[in-house]
């Protein structure tokens, strides 16, 4: 009786933690095998390009998220100036904008005869204004696209940071003479180093998972040769193969990351205790180039593609009669209602499982499995139908049982599954940093009280974590509603959503038909993010 008491949590835990590394191991195994044909031509032409590309867009969002992240953070936290308050929880819209949508922008805007050629136009009357517009394509133009996409993680992180961070180490500056210059440099940006480094990292691994404005600007990069791979030619051990190199790839970087942090440490002491940072009020010319900076990071991020995309909208209101609107919609909410669901249910019984067993190799495996957030959603499709493919064919196969692959291959229930690998640790960690404030003597004091694990989890528990429950949904939200290779490969046939609408008309040079299913999936994940920096991330 006790062995299955103990032990139901346990094996929950274990196997929902097996269902999410198994495409993970998938990935790793796929080094060992043979590929195709195509596999010595990549190797003797492309791969090299998807090593460079890769590299050197990576390096160029890098750069400018820290520029634009840290510089928005270091204002908004520090000094007061007009409209400081609107821009805390404004610059966070960014979140909003794919990077594949602001490359339809960015494109649609500068293009020959786009936007600015227009405005140009009704202003200044006829003239040759294309040969002085700016182009911005290809690689200029991915870098820009992705890290006004991104530039918030960093952004929010490092406010954070600036936010709780001590007047003590300020006044120490002062204390040594520093300028503001050298304060920022010496004291107060090392300080947030981890901060910084954390945000970064997240915009390192969505850059290089980022298959939709790379792919549209004809970039080639791992992602786009992991797509044409299994879409193109239909190898799929190559595909898994250079999933494995990217993987290697990723995983350098954060060797590279903690080797050179090596044991510094970042803690602010404790002594004297913590004494609320002073903000400065700017006047002047300082106070207009505080807000000149902010709101045209704003402008930038987040009004300049929602107003090209409205505006195509408008002046080509066919194409918006032409979307099924309800379809699209509710398919947009189906994926999000039945994938958090899942989502915060198992992230729950995992995280509880692991409280209540305390299995050192429960651990270590659930430590593995949440590393699907680091893995771009392209690799996961492809490791997930190579896994489902292997399974089908050597395992049932062996006892000529009936294939598994119409259930989860081009299913909502594929789709779902795969959406709950790719997102199960940004649940778990939620889950499992609101279970850290959970003391173990409140489960005790609850089994003292006749109450069994299940009561304990149900009737404590969750109530104590409903905000995080609310918060990780919210996130959750915001995440599917953007997710596009995932649900490009596994979305049954004519299941579409905004985002796979907006690619579709994207990819056939219909830019003004992809203005208005672009614009429905900004107004949705807008509303979600608003409520997010609006009642739960207050300062």
């Amino acid at each position: 009786m006790e062995f299955r008491k103990i032990n139901i949590w346990y094996v929950s835990s274990l196997l929902i933690s097996l269902v999410v590394a198994a495409p993970i191991l998938t990935v790793f195994s796929s080094f060992f095998e043979t590929t195709g044909n195509y596999s010595l031509i990549l190797k003797n032409t492309f791969l090299y390009d998807y090593i460079y590309n890769s590299l050197l867009l990576l390096i160029g969002v890098l750069f400018l998220t820290f520029m634009i992240g840290v510089g928005c953070a270091y204002l908004v936290s520090f000094y007061n100036f007009p409209g400081v308050n609107f821009f805390k929880w404004s610059l966070i819209l960014s979140f909003a904008v794919p990077a594949y949508i602001y490359a339809y922008s960015l494109t649609a805007f500068f293009e020959n005869y786009g936007t600015a050629f227009s405005i140009l136009k009704n202003l200044f009357g006829d003239g040759n204004y294309n040969s002085h517009i700016p182009k911005f394509d290809g690689m200029m133009g991915a870098i820009i696209s992705i890290s006004f996409s991104l530039f918030g993680y960093v952004y929010v992180l490092t406010r954070a940071s600036f936010h709780y961070q001590s007047q003590n180490l300020i006044e120490l500056g002062k204390n040594l003479g520093f300028s503001k210059e050298k304060s920022f440099f010496k004291i107060i940006l090392p300080s947030a180093r981890p901060a910084i480094v954390a945000g970064l990292s997240l915009v390192a691994m969505e850059t290089l998972s980022d298959f939709g404005s790379v792919s549209f600007f004809g970039i080639s990069t791992f992602t786009t040769g992991i797509y044409n791979a299994w879409i193109s030619f239909d190898d799929l051990t190559l595909a898994n193969r250079l999933s494995f190199y990217l993987l290697i790839f990723i995983l350098g970087l954060f060797i590279l990351e903690n080797f050179s942090r090596k044991k510094a440490q970042y803690h602010t002491s404790s002594k004297g205790g913590f004494k609320s940072k002073s903000v400065i009020n700017l006047n002047g010319y300082k106070s207009f180039l505080a807000f000149s900076f902010c709101m045209l990071v704003f402008s930038i991020s987040f009004l300049f593609p929602v107003l090209q995309m409205l505006y195509w909208t408008i002046i080509f209101p066919k194409h918006l009669a032409d979307l099924d609107l309800i379809s699209l919609f509710s398919n947009t909410i189906i994926l999000v209602i039945l994938s958090s669901c899942l989502l915060i249910a198992l992230a729950f019984i995992s995280n509880y499982g692991n409280r209540v067993s305390k299995s050192k190799f429960l651990e270590v495996l659930t430590t593995f499995s949440i590393s699907g957030y680091a893995i771009p959603g392209i690799i996961l499709a492809v490791a997930f139908i190579t896994f489902i493919s292997w399974f089908d064919s050597i395992i049932l196969g062996q006892f000529e049982l009936s294939s598994i692959k119409p259930i989860f291959i081009g299913s909502i229930f594929g789709l779902v599954l795969v959406y709950f690998i790719r997102f199960y640790s940004l649940a778990s960690n939620g889950i499992k940093s609101g279970y850290l404030k959970i003391n173990y003597s409140i489960d005790e004091g609850a089994y003292l009280l006749g109450y069994s694990k299940f009561k304990t989890f149900k009737n404590i528990h969750v109530p104590y974590l409903k905000n995080s429950i609310l918060l990780i949904g919210i996130l959750l939200a915001i995440e599917i509603i953007k997710e596009l290779p995932i649900t490009l490969i596994m979305r049954p046939f004519n299941f579409e959503t905004f985002a796979t609408k907006a690619y579709i008309y994207a990819s056939q040079d219909l830019l003004e038909a992809a203005a208005a299913p672009s614009l429905f999936l900004i107004v949705i994940a807008s509303f979600f993010i608003l409520i997010t920096s609006k009642y739960i991330l207050k300062d």
